[in-house]
């Protein structure tokens, strides 16, 4: 057996027992920038076996449960509705089912594509001025979100235990929209995400590092005038795994903007520039149903631990479950 082969094999196991293996563009979002978080929230997107695309052909269905429960200080002013309210209060709860295909591979290359269906629940509120009196408005909203896609993964194996993959992936505004509402299933505007994710194996210790960098741009959301700047988002994990399928880790996470948001409301916020950074435990588990079909199941807990311009929480969780056919 050629080195190659043997490093093929090797990685086709590694895949097999931590499902994540080819997604590394999991979709994660909440509102809008717009509305004091962006898409992205910090320490969600990595994954066990992120950086790789396993080499054989195969289908893998995921679901994911994110939950979000978050403030903006009353202190500071948050573009909502394309007003300015005084603080923030969100809950979000998000599912996202996922189905993708693994092409095969060549040149030492494989491949891999897409498509997410999430939905949202939402429930906002604002705090907003009208004279020398205030009032509090909430809103709801439940309903699909903005549909999300990936044409392409491409993952390349740098050895036994170093492993590389990049994404194109893009949010396309499919969900209902309403400009004066404070909670909404759409953001409204196209999201380009290139990401690369990275894994490295210690298999002589059963450990495992991850990390996923990505970029997100923002076109124009016409109905409000606003523009996001791009964001910058990083998120790392250290996982140990143990012989009866479980693993204990911990994962951290940051989304920073680069540049100032514009638009009128926008501009009268200083350009309303954001970042958080955020750190929680990760536990996993790995299994076959009926001896067959490999199952990857996780449940993370990363609270906010800084965080400027966006929604600051507490109670930052996310499940999720993955089975290969």
């Amino acid at each position: 057996m050629t080195s190659v082969r043997r490093v093929r094999n090797k990685v086709k196991r590694h895949a097999f027992r931590c499902l994540a293996a080819a997604v590394a563009f999991a979709p994660l979002v909440a509102t809008a920038t717009e509305g004091a978080l962006g898409r992205p929230v910090a320490g969600m997107s990595v994954l066990s076996g992120v950086g790789i695309v396993p080499p054989d052909p195969l289908t893998i269905v995921s679901l994911q449960q994110i939950y979000i429960d978050g403030s903006v200080s009353g202190s500071r002013s948050v573009p909502l509705a394309g007003k300015t309210s005084l603080g923030a209060e969100g809950q979000l709860a998000l599912t996202l089912a996922t189905i993708e295909h693994v092409w095969g591979g060549i040149g030492g290359w494989d491949f891999a594509s897409a498509y997410t269906l999430p939905y949202t629940w939402e429930e906002v509120t604002g705090t907003f001025s009208a004279g020398s009196a205030t009032r509090s408005t909430t809103d709801r909203v439940s309903n699909l979100f903005d549909m999300y896609f990936t044409p392409i993964v491409a993952g390349y194996h740098l050895s036994k235990t170093d492993h590389i993959a990049f994404s194109f992936n893009f949010w396309a505004p499919t969900g209902q929209y309403d400009p004066h509402a404070l909670a909404n299933a759409s953001l409204n505007n196209w999201t380009f995400v290139p990401q690369v994710a990275y894994t490295k194996l210690v298999p002589q210790y059963n450990l495992e590092f991850d990390a996923v960098l990505g970029l997100q741009f923002y076109t124009r959301n016409s109905a409000t005038d606003y523009q996001n700047a791009p964001l910058l988002t990083l998120d790392v994990m250290a996982l140990k795994r143990f012989a009866n399928g479980v693993g204990v880790g911990l994962v951290m996470g940051t989304v920073q903007q680069l540049g100032n948001d514009s638009g009128p409301t926008a501009d009268k916020l200083d350009g309303f520039v954001g970042r958080d950074f955020a750190m929680g435990p990760i536990i996993t588990y790995d299994t076959k149903i009926g001896g067959k079909h490999p199952l990857s199941a996780s449940l993370r807990w990363v609270p906010t631990i800084a965080s400027s311009n966006r929604l600051k929480s507490t109670a930052s969780f996310q499940a999720t479950a993955m089975i290969a056919f």
